[in-house]
């Protein structure tokens, strides 16, 4: 079954969110006529009112950037001597208190934190791990490895070591190093030489080179990647993920599934993240929000572009029959439209 992720024709010319750090693609800007000062009040008497008014919460949070929020945070904080964050968890609950929490949180340490709960307890989130370091920025990355020294007094690598294992373990390390080559130059020899390479540790070979696979792919550039990509194609017949897919298993096959996913369009990736995370029976809130919050001032505008295209319902109807309540409104605000016509 043909699928969006074999067709390679658009690959060389669009742009991608791993390597463009863009706002214009965000539904949540910077809101103008900002007063952080009437926001912080707006938001202390829905919080110390009797009963809470949720509608000045959505309202507030929902529409100012994650810069506006820090600064509304801190009003509140010389105002009242409580933090925002603590009075939000006092007053509100379950999702809706979760979504409210990540939008007052700062990116750098809302992906830390998100880390540190896929790491904490038995067993690991993997899935939570790999959407992160496969659609982070470099700069994304080592901001969350600041934040992770800060709230845990580790070494990002080192709090990860202990978590992943294998040849699994070995990419996601090397990606949290937040080192992928930045250069958009394309070396056309290189990428026909790293195809071949590619190619020789895998189809064509007893048994794969794993090693080979994570070496290029955790490493080089995206616009090199996208060049190998099709390179890969014309020497081997096949994409680079059919290849993925048939050669490996697990964990290591999921993580370097969603970095060529990821090459080739960041939020065509986190829009099949977005509809797995809905679709069936209940609903992974912590996924949806993650996305929604931490994709909203950089690409959810492409994110819903991509849904649709891939899914056929706009993000926003979909989003609309699965979640309910404050929660559902505080998403639908986010998502910013409904792309039905």
């Amino acid at each position: 079954m043909a699928s969006v992720w074999d067709d390679l024709d658009l690959l060389l010319d669009s742009p991608s969110s791993v390597t463009t750090a863009t706002t214009v693609r965000g539904t949540i800007k910077d809101s103008s006529g900002f007063n952080a000062g009437e926001d912080a009040t707006a938001l202390r008497k829905a919080i110390e009112g009797i009963g809470t008014t949720e509608k000045t919460l959505i309202d507030v949070l929902a529409q100012r950037s994650n810069a506006q929020r820090q600064l509304i945070a801190k009003t509140y904080h010389e105002a009242t001597g409580r933090t925002l964050i603590d009075d939000l968890k006092g007053d509100t609950h379950g999702d809706f208190e979760d979504l409210l929490v990540a939008l007052v949180t700062p990116p750098a340490l809302y992906d830390c934190r998100e880390v540190i709960r896929a790491t904490k307890g038995a067993g690991t989130t993997d899935s939570t791990l790999i959407e992160i370091f496969a659609s982070r920025s470099n700069k994304q990355i080592k901001a969350l490895a600041e934040a992770y020294l800060a709230e845990t007094g580790k070494q990002l690598r080192d709090g990860l070591k202990s978590e992943v294992s294998g040849d699994y373990g070995k990419a996601l390390l090397i990606l949290a190093e937040g080192a992928r080559d930045e250069s958009t130059n394309v070396n056309m020899a290189k990428a026909k030489e790293d195809a071949k390479a590619l190619y020789e540790a895998g189809e064509k070979k007893w048994g794969t080179d794993e090693s080979k696979f994570i070496e290029i792919l955790c490493r080089r550039s995206v616009p090199q990647l996208r060049q190998t990509l099709v390179e890969y194609k014309s020497i081997s017949g096949k994409t680079l993920q059919q290849s993925i897919e048939g050669e490996m298993s697990g964990l290591l096959e999921d993580l370097l599934v969603a970095i060529v996913k990821c090459v080739k369009s960041v939020p065509a990736f986190l829009a099949e993240r977005l509809f797995k995370s809905m679709k069936g029976t209940g609903t992974d809130e912590a996924t949806l929000n993650r996305i929604m919050v931490s994709r909203s001032e950089i690409d959810m505008l492409d994110i819903r572009t991509e849904f649709k295209k891939l899914f056929g319902h706009s993000l926003y109807s979909f989003i609309e029959s699965e979640t309910s309540g404050d929660y559902r409104k505080t998403l639908l605000k986010i998502c910013g439209g409904d792309d039905t016509a």
